[in-house]
């Protein structure tokens, strides 16, 4: 009998969005809130860093995960395994520094599936 127990996500990372004053966040910056989705996707080409990984909202560009934290994310990406991960606004301060108003977590899924049920 099996006995795992599913869970609908777990914590891998979370970090400040960087590079949100040079991308199009002011464009979106409006509908940010506290728990909205935004997309991973892993940006081909990129000359200042191979391993970058842009941070998407309805399709807007709004920051990058930082480079300190992109190799995971980068290597998942690459190899198609972007589904398991959900990425969503953890922390929103306008009354700070751009590059910290904005906090991103991101979460593995369980594709198990209720194995428990």
């Amino acid at each position: 009998m099996n006995t795992m127990q599913y869970q609908p996500s777990r914590h891998i990372m979370d970090f400040h969005l960087a590079g949100f004053a040079y991308c199009d966040g002011l464009d979106v910056i409006e509908e940010l809130r506290l728990g909205q989705s935004v997309q991973l996707v892993r940006e081909e080409g990129n000359s200042h860093d191979p391993d970058a990984v842009a941070v998407l909202y309805k399709n807007t560009k709004i920051g990058y995960v930082p480079a300190q934290y992109n190799g995971l994310f980068s290597t998942l990406l690459y190899y198609g395994h972007g589904d398991i991960l959900e990425a969503r606004i953890q922390m929103v301060n306008l009354e700070t520094h751009p590059e910290r108003q904005f906090r991103v977590v991101v979460k593995v899924t369980d594709a198990r599936g209720d194995v428990g049920a």
